[in-house]
């Protein structure tokens, strides 16, 4: 855990992450859908308690965070999968136990709709980002040094639809639940709980 107090931004920044797998390991496309889930937020953005995301529903209702942003960053052999956010100084530990929640609930409770949405989300994002001839060359590359070969679109949607709430509850249950996280933060962090704290609370939350 990384913690640089400086009171004098004016917000704070945090990174809060666990371990996750490589490009190809077969539980990375699993994982990509828990990240849609997350998804990501800013108070840009419209839609309120009608956002599809559920932790983007209850920053918004608690005025949790300025913006949040998950991400699933994949190596050769291992990964990271977290989210950052930005949070006024008095709501950064209520923002990161909600955060926790909404991971936890991902691992016990998550639900066959929420997986439907974020399946068709993720399919949507992957074919958008395939937009010009300069982001195809870049995606060929790029599976070319991860796999060895280019994975066809529809080998591709077939992986995500395979994808269900088990799957999803499996997967998150591995690499999230009663897992160590790795911490970044940066700015006025008094109110970030320590390590101990926000480890404790990987696990079955009680309110």
């Amino acid at each position: 855990m990384i913690r640089v107090r400086d009171d004098k931004m004016p917000l704070a920044h945090l990174a809060v992450a666990v371990e996750a797998v490589g490009w190809a390991h077969p539980d990375t496309i699993c994982l990509m859908v828990a990240n849609t889930l997350i998804g990501n937020w800013d108070r840009s953005f419209g839609g309120g308690m009608n956002l599809s995301s559920k932790l983007a529903q209850l920053t918004c209702h608690g005025n949790l965070c300025h913006s949040f942003q998950s991400f699933n960053t994949s190596y050769t052999d291992t990964g990271l999968w977290g989210i950052y956010m930005v949070c006024e100084p008095a709501t950064v530990a209520d923002m990161l136990h909600t955060v926790q929640k909404e991971w936890i609930r991902l691992c016990t409770s998550v639900t066959e709709s929420e997986v439907a949405r974020a399946k068709n989300l993720l399919k949507t994002n992957m074919l958008l980002q395939l937009d010009g001839s300069t982001p195809i060359c870049e995606d060929i590359g790029r599976q070319m040094l991860c796999y060895n070969r280019r994975i066809p679109i529809p080998e591709l949607e077939a992986r995500v639809d395979a994808v269900n709430a088990e799957t999803i509850r499996e997967v998150c249950t591995k690499y999230i639940y009663d897992k160590s996280p790795a911490i970044a933060a940066v700015g006025p962090i008094e109110q970030l709980p320590d390590f101990n704290r926000i480890r404790s609370n990987m696990c079955w939350l009680r309110d």
